[in-house]
Parts: structure tokens; sequence; C-alpha cells
């Protein structure tokens, strides 16, 4: 009997890998997932605790995606190495904070790692649900080599997607995978994809046209740097990329900036950092649950007492009451006066 070749693919939960898994499943190529988690993803955080998006499906589309595809799918933490893509991308940024082309080198690189690690379950080859011209820095005619060269992939990476406007790679000139049977897809118009994920019978999937990555996002970029810049220093954790991904990010002072909860669910999320940073709250009116990220001076509470009052249903009253909780310290109260939208400056908005 012919062996039957095996691949790996990089599963972002979107419809381009999807459509690649299933496109080799229909040739008879045995498939399993891998997803490399950086932090950034924009799945599974927001649509989880904001009380806006609760009508929105709570899922990890790469989990839900294998599911449908019917394989195993590999969740890989890669945390720790993805800082150093972020911080010294070889390639530079996008428009944003996005190190989209040395992004998918990393993640080809790792994906070629776990294939040698595993290589006693004989996986041959890695899929992408790459497109030429669909990302404006990493999926280019020009830039589809460099990943494929710099990964260590080599023509061991297949994008059944674009096959057809790329060289015949290892799988096709090998014959493990019928080149005829592969696509020529091209550009940013999701139409084809579309018209292929009706033609496989898939009707729900992730938006066609969403990006999975928070660093693709302007105002997300613009807190990250405000970040940095605060603090002096480009290193980030884990708490560091949850914590912009939530709230309204108000810098009245260099030193310290407030993330205030913009509903019911970010301020029950933040309830969660209340031993690890000083908090805000009022107490006569409701309003949102408020972080201090950074050095703050206790002459200054009276300060951020008045901007949080201005973002509660105490906004138009003479006097709020306003507590402020420093960990392992007596609260203290503020009965202050909201502040204006006016004294609310523009530019303290990051």
């Amino acid at each position: 009997m012919a062996k039957q070749h095996k691949a790996v693919a990089l599963i972002s939960g979107g419809l381009d890998s999807l459509l690649a898994v299933r496109v080799l499943q229909e040739q008879g190529i045995e498939v399993e997932g891998i997803n490399f988690y950086t932090g950034f993803c924009v799945e599974g955080h927001t649509h989880a605790i904001r009380n806006h998006d609760k009508e929105k499906k709570k899922r990890n589309n790469a989990l839900w995606a294998a599911e449908q595809l019917g394989i195993k799918l590999h969740i890989v933490d890669v945390i720790e190495e993805y800082k150093d893509v972020l911080l010294n991308p070889k390639h530079g940024y996008g428009a944003n904070m996005n190190p989209c082309l040395d992004c998918k080198v990393f993640m080809v690189s790792k994906a070629v790692e776990w294939v040698k690690e595993n290589h006693k379950d004989g996986f041959d080859f890695i899929i992408t649900g790459e497109v030429i011209g669909q990302r404006p820095m990493s999926q280019r005619k020009q830039t589809m080599p460099i990943i494929a060269k710099e990964s260590g992939a080599d023509d061991i990476l297949l994008r059944p997607l674009c096959a057809k406007n790329l060289p015949a790679t290892k799988p096709e000139l090998e014959g493990w995978v019928d080149r005829e049977k592969l696509y020529d897809f091209s550009g940013r118009n999701r139409k084809p994809q579309m018209a292929l994920a009706k033609e496989f019978g898939f009707t729900d999937y992730a938006s066609p046209a969403g990006g999975c990555c928070f660093l693709t996002d302007k105002n997300y970029s613009a807190k990250l740097v405000d970040l940095w810049k605060g603090r002096g220093s480009r290193e980030y954790e884990m708490d560091d990329i949850m914590l912009l991904k939530v709230g309204r990010h108000l810098r009245p002072k260099p030193e310290f900036k407030l993330i205030i909860a913009r509903d019911a669910g970010e301020s029950k999320f933040l309830q969660g950092y209340r031993k690890q940073f000083i908090t805000i709250q009022s107490l006569s009116h409701n309003g949102p649950l408020t972080l201090v990220d950074g050095d703050i001076n206790s002459t200054d509470f009276e300060l951020v007492a008045g901007i949080v009052a201005r973002y509660g249903q105490g906004r138009d009253a003479q006097q709020v009451e306003v507590e402020v909780s420093v960990p392992n310290e007596q609260a203290q109260t503020f009965q202050i006066k909201p502040l204006t939208t006016e004294e609310v400056l523009e530019e303290w908005h990051v």
C-alpha cells in the first residue's frame, strides 16, 4: 500500500487555514493542526469580558476549526519566545506594532521544530492558509520565499490556496499532493474563499476579513507604545497584554495612567487585580472600577478621584464619595466634585 502522507497545518482559526486543511483532506492527506499562542490573539478575551460583547459566541476559533475539520490540534505557548519577535523584528513593523513578516517566519520555524521533535509521527510537510496579496506585509509574492527560507521550511512549506501562483514544492513534485487540485487565489477579495467554503459545506466561520492579532489594531498599538514609554522599558508580562485589551486608558501624568472599566463586565474583570494595583471606585454612585498603573503620589489622589467620578453616574452631582485603595493599606475616601468633560483633557487619552 502507498504511504499516507501527513502534514501539520498552522491553524489561526480563520477561514483560510480552515480551507487549506480541507483542500488537503480532500486529497487523502492526514492533517494535524498547531496553534501558537502569543498572548496577542483577539478572540477569547474582550468577547468574554465585556457586557457589550455578551451576544458574541464565546469560543476559541482555532479549537472550533479543528473540531469542524475533525483533526487533532496542538496549542503551543510561545509568549516568552515571541517577545524577541515583537521587540526586535528583522523586517520591521507594519502599519502599527505588527511585525507580520517576522511573525510568520517565527511561526513556520516553530512548526519546523515541532515536525522534527515529532519525527516518529511521520509528518512530511507543513501547510498554511496564506494567500498572495492578502496581507500587505507578510503575504506578497516577494515575501513568500523569505518565509520559506528564513524559517528553515524551504520546499516542505505548502500554501494550498495560492500554490498555483508559486513554484511547485516537494509535496507536489513528489506526487504526494496533486497540484492541479490546489488553488490560485490572490488579492484581498475573499469571495473565492467564501465560495469554496460553501462548496465544502462550511457555513459558520470567523469573519473572513478579520485579523486575529491585536498588534494590527491602531488603538491597541498606541497603548502598547504608551506603556513602554511610561515605564522607560519595552519589557512586558502577560498581565500587561491583558490589561491593554480592557478599559479606557488615560495618562494624566507621565508617571502613571488610569485603566477605567467601560462596563460592569470589565469592572468585574479588573477586580482580580485589586491586590496588585491601586484601585479607585465611587461609593456614593454607581461607577467603574479603575486601576492605577504606574507610580502615583498621594497628592494626586484627589485628581484621579475627580476623573473617575466623571465616568460614573455621579458625573453631574456636586459631590461624589470616591474610595482610593492601596494594597495592604487603609483605604482613603474623598468627597470630590467630578471633573467636567472639558477638564478631562483629550491629551490624557491613550
